[in-house]
């Protein structure tokens, strides 16, 4: 019986949770009918809450983090995938109530896996993960509403975490005027390199929101919630839309009703965990063939599998900026074909 190294989350008496990096074996792997090799994963915020019991994410324990993984197929009982097959996975409750991606090995379901596009690498593909996913299918929600860039100019609060930059970068990429905003003055510069037209200080958003404000963005892609949203809402143009993909600042949202009955603003929530699989083979297949390696790259850094819980704790605290890749049976930093 084969046994492999993954990161482990557990319970005390107190239910305090606890992290260590641990060896499984093939008997610990949950139900499904593929088994995977995993070649590298992603370390999202979700993960971070998951390491530190911030917020109950975790439904199952023990339990492994890790919500994206690229992987290689080892065994299948699948109709769809071979043994050798490339994949993408992300989503489907992995890291929360199935063993997560921050393992070598892996046991899912076949209906929960996408084809890797073969002009991304496995880091690259774990650089996207699941923020690259989130932000396309909230441009494309936007873009389906009826917004594009020649409307005005879009804002991306959070900007320096990994959704919010993989927003600045994409929407950047796809012709918008990106407002950046970010806590972090010493990301100013990493921002305007991913895209950012304009680089604000959190300022703007501080205090109670006024039920209306000065009109400023046709657009907004959200990661932040409560008070923030709160503003950026009563700052949108007439017919305007906010993306809301992220709750950093709290789960409320104290806010008034005078910006979608007064000027017609929309609020969208985007939810990638449940995304159907024809549709996230589209967004991959896109992300593929637009995605500025060059820009992806500066914004991501790679990491061991045994650092993954120290950066999982430093997300929650605001103190990863970009992507973080975890390579695990993809030791090669590279970003290219493999």
């Amino acid at each position: 019986m084969t046994d492999f190294a993954a990161v482990l989350l557990e319970r005390d008496d107190e239910g305090k949770t606890m992290a260590r990096l641990a060896r499984l074996s093939d008997a610990d792997l949950m139900d499904g009918d593929v088994t995977l090799a995993v070649r590298a994963s992603a370390v999202n915020f979700k993960d971070g809450l998951a390491v530190t019991g911030r917020l109950p994410v975790v439904r199952r324990w023990p339990m492994v983090p890790g919500v994206d993984a690229a992987a290689t197929v080892i065994a299948s009982e699948h109709p769809r995938w071979q043994p050798g097959d490339e994949v993408i996975l992300t989503g489907w409750g992995v890291g929360e109530a199935h063993l997560g991606a921050w393992s070598d090995r892996m046991r899912v379901s076949g209906d929960w896996l996408v084809r890797r596009p073969a002009t991304l690498s496995p880091v690259e593909a774990m650089a996207l993960g699941t923020a690259g996913l989130t932000v396309a299918e909230g441009l494309d929600r936007l873009l389906r509403h009826g917004v594009t860039p020649a409307d005005g100019p879009v804002v991306v609060t959070g900007a320096a975490g990994g959704v919010g930059s993989m927003a600045v970068m994409l929407l950047a990429r796809q012709g918008w005027s990106v407002t950046a905003v970010t806590g972090r003055p010493a990301e100013t510069e990493r921002l305007r390199q991913l895209g950012a037209a304009e680089v604000i200080g959190r300022e703007l958003f501080a205090g109670p929101a006024k039920p209306l404000a000065r009109e400023r963005w046709a657009a907004a892609f959200d990661m932040v919630g409560s008070a923030v949203l709160a503003h950026v809402l009563s700052m949108l143009k007439p017919g305007g839309a906010a993306i809301a993909c992220g709750n950093a600042a709290g789960m409320d949202l104290p806010a008034s009703v005078a910006p979608f009955i007064l000027r017609g603003v929309s609020l969208i929530g985007v939810d990638s965990v449940r995304v159907p699989t024809a549709r996230r083979e589209t967004i991959w297949s896109h992300l593929a063939d637009t995605v500025d390696r060059h820009r992806l790259a500066a914004m991501t850094q790679v990491i061991p599998l045994a650092d993954a819980i120290g950066a999982g704790r430093r997300i929650v605290e605001g103190d990863v900026a970009g992507r973080t890749v975890v390579a695990i049976g993809y030791p090669e930093q590279i970003f290219g074909p493999a």
